[in-house]
């Protein structure tokens, strides 16, 4: 084995000069590394921007919710559901919440669409469904108000177009608000409040930031016009892996007309576009692989071609045909190795400056955050490793098995 080794790093060599390898097996390897680095720098900002889509949305949104199919998808005996859904094992906290679509103003011509979550104040030491209050930058999110108009969060960027600070007053209306009859004439009259601004909050999810607004449950429920009734109930799980379980648990005991919806179903179509083109860009980047993959059976059969008259040598001398496939082998062996573990510390390094130092910027009108984030999957290195290895050796196979079949007469007569 150690002649056959010997023989391999003689065939990699460079014949002239003070280069460590020669010329083609320099670009076999840099076929290798192309491939294996993209393909770990692609799945890294995949994953990493999975995980940091599924963090923000997980700021606002919480673990699983208890909605209603009533006839106007509202819940009158809320307080009797919340007091079943909170005694669920899985259940860590369960509150109730108001979500009514509204317009907001400064109390000028300009308006912009909002999201209006109605929320029980917290108490001090209390746990809350979501993490939303951790994200507060100015003011505060107990949701008391100084005067007389109810407190109302909302969103930065929402803030900063609206031009609205805390202390500041804004006018929320509702659409289309309740129906009313009056005589001959009946129509949607809007319903118009007014609030005090007392906090604002940045998620760093554009969603949340740009078209979210919270105010006390009884707030939004005057605002809704909804009287005593809630939209739905927020629960958390110690587990968010297991939501899907404690939501089904949820939909069994509560029965008909209430449905459960887990954080996987509520999103489900965005993390499965995701995954989706996770899946395509492997498969594509694959391809560069098994470019590299070309490489290596182009450069042994060269080097086969080269070295005919030595194998020939070899043979006559007493090398066995095992021997020589052997030789070829370790040499394809090396420039896959190689060319692996070059592309996983350049991918890796790369990864690392992607994300220490946020390289590329986003829009995040566009997609909901403002770098691109990078999160690196020990299974998905290890899988890319595997798998460039696997190639590498299996195009080794057929200049491997040409060589080992070469007849040492006819070899030493090649020219």
């Amino acid at each position: 084995m150690r002649l056959e080794a010997a023989i391999a790093w003689r065939y990699l060599r460079s014949r002239k000069g003070p280069r460590l390898l020669s010329l083609i097996s320099v670009i076999a390897m840099g076929g290798v590394v192309v491939g294996v680095s993209a393909l770990i720098l692609v799945l890294g900002v995949m994953n990493g921007l999975q995980q940091d889509l599924r963090d923000k949305i997980l700021i606002g949104s919480p673990d699983l919710r208890v909605l209603t199919l009533g006839e106007d998808l509202t819940m009158s005996d809320w307080e009797q559901v919340l007091a079943t859904v909170r005694k669920q094992p899985g259940v860590e906290v369960a509150a109730p919440f108001v979500l009514k679509d509204a317009l907001i103003t400064k109390g000028n011509d300009y308006a912009e669409p909002v999201k209006a979550f109605g929320v029980l104040p917290l108490a001090k030491g209390e746990r809350d469904v979501t993490d939303i209050r951790q994200y507060v930058r100015a003011g505060d999110f107990t949701l008391v108000s100084p005067d007389t108009n109810p407190a109302i969060v909302v969103g930065q960027k929402l803030a900063e177009r609206l031009n609205v600070w805390p202390g500041e007053t804004v006018v929320l209306a509702t659409v289309p608000g309740r129906l009313q009859l009056s005589g001959a004439i009946g129509g949607f009259v809007p319903v118009i409040r007014r609030y005090t601004v007392t906090g604002v909050f940045e998620t760093g999810m554009y969603e949340y930031d740009s078209g979210y607004a919270y105010m006390t449950l009884a707030a939004a429920q005057d605002l809704g016009g909804l009287g005593p009734r809630v939209t739905g109930i927020d629960v958390k799980v110690p587990d968010r892996w297991r939501a899907p379980e404690t939501a089904q648990r949820l939909a069994t005991v509560l029965g008909f007309p209430y449905r459960t919806m887990d954080w996987q179903e509520q999103n489900r179509s965005l993390f499965q576009a995701l995954q989706l083109e996770k899946l395509a860009m492997a498969v594509i980047l694959l391809l560069i692989v098994l470019v590299a993959a070309f490489n290596i059976v182009s450069t042994l059969t060269m080097v086969v071609t080269d070295k005919t008259r030595e194998i020939g040598i070899l043979r006559a001398m007493g090398l066995p045909a095992a021997s020589v496939r052997r030789i070829f082998l370790l040499q394809g062996a090396v420039i896959g190795a190689v060319g692996t573990l070059l592309g996983v510390a350049i991918g890796g390094i790369g990864a690392w400056a992607l994300k220490r130092f946020e390289l590329v910027k986003l829009d995040p009108t566009v997609y909901f955050i403002d770098h691109l984030p990078v999160a690196i999957s020990i299974a998905d290195v290890l899988v890319i490793t595997v798998a460039s290895l696997a190639i590498a050796m299996l195009a080794t196979m057929w200049p491997a098995r040409q060589a080992a079949r070469l007849l040492p007469v006819d070899a030493i007569r090649h020219e």
